[in-house]
């Protein structure tokens, strides 16, 4: 069933996301005044294992965050427009574009997530939920800055058995998925946590299971 253009699977996604509040989704809230704007993109979209989500692997020769799974997105630039207005929506295809080469015009946006704070970075990050209802093909646009780009089933990320935490050497310890290989945990796997919660999408799962190996927490560039 599709309404409003979406699948009915994606309707209690955009209803948390109109009505969760920022607290629900982090204890790091943007400050009142200053900080580095910017947004990633949440694509959903329909893979041949059903529902799923879009994500990137930087590149292993970065400087940093070599190799952290993170959302395409990135910082705010003048042309995306006022941070209170298009921007952060503008930020999000603009860099998704630059990132994995998709079309946004095939990009049907439907929600935006309360912006959320990255203390280390002081990046104030506006997640957008997108609906890829016109496909096109994705890859690294930049090896440089891309390594991969792959979708997630959004089955995996609800699958007990591939989540846990992830201790940091600074001592934080935040939600993690085990997918494809790799590790998605920090600001990511915070986001895709609440994201499951909020919908109604997540399943009982074993907290006290650690997973991965620690490193550096990921911003968007």
């Amino acid at each position: 069933m599709v309404r409003d253009g979406l699948p009915s699977w994606l309707l209690p996604v955009r209803t948390a996301a109109e009505t969760v509040r920022p607290e629900q989704l982090s204890r790091f809230l943007p400050p009142a005044e200053g900080g580095r704007h910017s947004a990633v993109l949440l694509l959903f979209g329909e893979g041949p294992a059903g529902p799923d989500l879009l994500l990137i692997e930087r590149s292993r020769t970065l400087r940093k965050h070599a190799g952290q799974v993170s959302f395409p997105g990135g910082a705010l630039e003048e042309a995306d427009g006022d941070v209170h207005g298009p921007g952060p929506v503008a930020a999000a295809l603009r860099e998704a574009a630059e990132e994995t080469g998709l079309d946004p015009s095939g990009v049907q946006v439907f929600a935006t997530l309360p912006a959320l704070y990255i203390p280390v970075s002081d990046f104030v990050v506006t997640p957008v939920l997108g609906w890829w209802r016109r496909e096109t093909p994705v890859g690294p646009v930049d090896p440089g800055e891309t390594g991969a780009v792959f979708r997630v089933p959004l089955a995996e990320l609800a699958d007990p058995a591939r989540r846990g935490r992830y201790r940091h050497p600074s001592g934080f310890t935040g939600p993690a998925f085990e997918v494809d290989g790799r590790v998605v945990w920090g600001f990511t796997a915070g986001v895709i946590d609440r994201v499951l919660h909020h919908s109604g999408l997540e399943l009982p799962w074993d907290s006290t299971r650690m997973v991965g190996q620690s490193g550096s927490e990921a911003v968007p560039g």
